[in-house]
């Protein structure tokens, strides 16, 4: 009987690459991290890699672990050529506007750091569904973050990034254990808004956080 092997395929830069063999460049991938969440930003990453680029174990940060997120986070800030920007929508603006458009506000205004860095992007590569509101034209690929190396940079910034703000948001707010569920709803989680009800990082609309007592 014969046996199939399964080649794992990771991010490559061939969506990359096409836009540059049409003439457009420089491209930037971006992601996001924290759309789930009850609490804490939502935060987007915008990265522009140099031509050529390569990077043992990148991938599409959901597929690491902490330390292996942390490891290639120092890397790719460290990379000669590489660009990046970091923004977020707060917990307050996705109150204020949902999640959906509270992630479109920090991936335009991490695409629009980058233009203020110096770098400005002629196209971005966006992993998931189009987000109304970019600043330049857009590539949406769904599953970008196994597919673009760019894409998956950002996903690894963004994520390490968020992972930080709620470690300093557990030590300002240590009952709720931030640093240990990154603000999902846990069991931990949801038992410490029923004990204490909603912190000011907590997102406002959100049933578990305005009703902890519900879906319990």
């Amino acid at each position: 009987m014969a046996r199939v092997t399964k080649i794992r395929r990771g991010p490559s830069l061939l969506h990359e690459e096409k836009l540059h063999g049409c003439g457009i460049r420089p491209v930037a991938g971006v992601d996001e991290a924290g759309r789930g969440p009850l609490a804490g930003p939502v935060v987007a990453a915008a990265v522009i890699l140099p031509e050529g680029f390569q990077m043992e174990g990148l991938d599409d940060s959901k597929k690491l672990t902490h330390l292996q997120r942390e490891k290639l986070y120092v890397q790719l800030t460290a990379c000669i050529g590489l660009y990046f920007a970091i923004d977020q929508g707060s917990s307050e603006e996705i109150g204020q506007l949902n999640i959906l458009r509270a992630t479109a506000l920090a991936m335009k205004r991490a695409l629009i750091r980058l233009k203020e860095n110096g770098h400005p992007p002629a196209h971005a590569l966006v992993d998931g569904l189009p987000v109304k509101g970019l600043p330049i034209e857009q590539t949406a690929l769904v599953g970008g973050d196994g597919l673009s190396l760019s894409i998956a940079a950002a996903s690894i910034l963004a994520k390490v990034t968020r992972d930080r703000m709620m470690d300093d948001l557990d030590r300002d707010y240590p009952q709720y254990g931030f640093a240990r569920h990154r603000g999902y709803a846990t069991d931990e989680h949801l038992a410490m808004l029923r004990e204490h009800g909603p912190c000011p990082h907590h997102r406002l609309g959100y049933k578990p956080v305005d009703q902890p007592t519900l879906g319990l």
